[in-house]
């Protein structure tokens, strides 16, 4: 065997550099008359004449197939892509699977994932429209819709979309006074998604959603923000406490009035039920007085007989004197029941009318 001065190779390495070479001439001349020609370049005895030509070239397939690197085989998951450029320029897109490159001839310029990611945006210092300083900090969905886009049309497209997100935050939360940017976080959130896509679309990135996580003010502003709050609470409860108040003598008001008219409305008709039973009563009593001088009368009547003369007014002018006289009796016996009496006057004739007579000459002098 017959070695080359300035290789340095072992006895092991010096048969695979050879079916390497031998694979490469072959492919190169294709034909077997250059064999003789790379057992001369590398100083080996020929295999041309112990083997045939057919033979050779299968020898340095099988071998060529088994020392092929494995930086040559690229492995491609579902939901990820990559770019091969070939000599530097953008060749072809791999998708999920497996595939050959050739070695030293291409390469994989950027693999990336075109399922969705999560970009979380750090929290950065903003003013508001009444220049309140404020930290605000933001989540950014995103979705790889063009691979090529992402990386041939800017240089990083992670950190692009993060500093066009905090450039657009801070002018979305200039716009807003402090109050109001603490109540339009779904404003904020719209504009950041329209203002994203604008300009995302052209990198291949589809932005599907923003979320504005945290709006902290600064200490002083927090400060004066919860005396703010607490002095609100205050004017609420004293607002509540005056209502309540008001409410109570309104109601105590209205209470005393209804009272007073369920009060008259019950005199009135205590009074007017007094009155029907008063009249009801000197109505049953004149019925009983017309009945017992009609009885008296009737008596008195019959007895004087029909032949006597003015038996009808004689009759009822007895008939008034007995019962005149009975009342009289009647009341003389009250009087003289009481505790305080101690001496009964009678009265005369002229002063107690005992006749109808007298009752008639009263009636006329009235």
């Amino acid at each position: 065997m017959i070695s080359q001065p300035n290789m340095k190779t072992c006895g092991r390495c010096r048969p695979l550099l050879s079916l390497r070479h031998i694979l490469a001439v072959s492919f190169l001349f294709g034909s077997s008359r250059h064999a003789p020609m790379v057992d001369a370049v590398y100083g080996e005895p020929s295999v041309m004449s112990i083997f045939g030509s057919k033979t050779l070239r299968r020898t340095c397939l099988a071998a060529a197939a088994c020392c092929v690197p494995l930086s040559c085989l690229q492995i491609i998951t579902t939901g990820d892509e990559c770019l091969v450029e070939r000599f530097g320029k953008y060749n072809r897109k791999l998708g999920p699977g497996w595939h050959l490159l050739l070695p030293l001839v291409e390469s994989v310029s950027f693999q990336a994932t075109t399922r969705e990611q999560v970009l979380d945006v750090p929290p950065q210092q903003c003013y508001t429209l009444d220049n309140a300083p404020i930290r605000a900090d933001a989540v950014v969905y995103l979705r790889l819709t063009s691979i090529e886009a992402a990386r041939y049309q800017v240089e990083d497209v992670r950190n692009a979309i993060m500093n066009l997100c905090l450039t657009q935050l801070r002018e979305e939360v200039g716009k807003l006074t402090l109050d109001e940017s603490f109540s339009s976080r779904e404003r904020i959130n719209k504009e950041l998604l329209k203002d994203l896509n604008g300009v995302a679309n052209t990198w291949g990135v589809e932005i599907t959603r923003v979320e504005l996580q945290n709006m902290e003010p600064s200490t002083d502003i927090l400060a004066a923000m919860e005396l703010q709050m607490a002095a609100e609470r205050k004017k609420r409860a004293a607002i509540l406490r005056s209502e309540g108040e008001r409410m109570t003598l309104i109601n105590e008001a209205e209470g005393r009035a209804a009272a007073a008219v369920a009060a008259a409305e019950a005199q009135k008709t205590t009074t007017i039920l007094k009155a029907q039973a008063e009249a009801e009563r000197q109505r049953i009593e004149a019925e009983g007085l017309k009945v017992a001088i009609t009885t008296v009368a009737e008596a008195l009547a019959s007895s004087y007989g029909d032949g006597h003369e003015g038996s009808v007014k004689d009759s009822v002018e007895g008939a008034i004197q007995f019962l005149g006289l009975l009342r009289y009796l009647e009341t003389q016996g009250k009087f003289a029941a009481s505790d305080g009496t101690k001496v009964l006057m009678l009265p005369s004739k002229n002063a107690l009318p005992m006749t109808y007579g007298g009752l008639k000459f009263l009636l006329d002098e009235a």
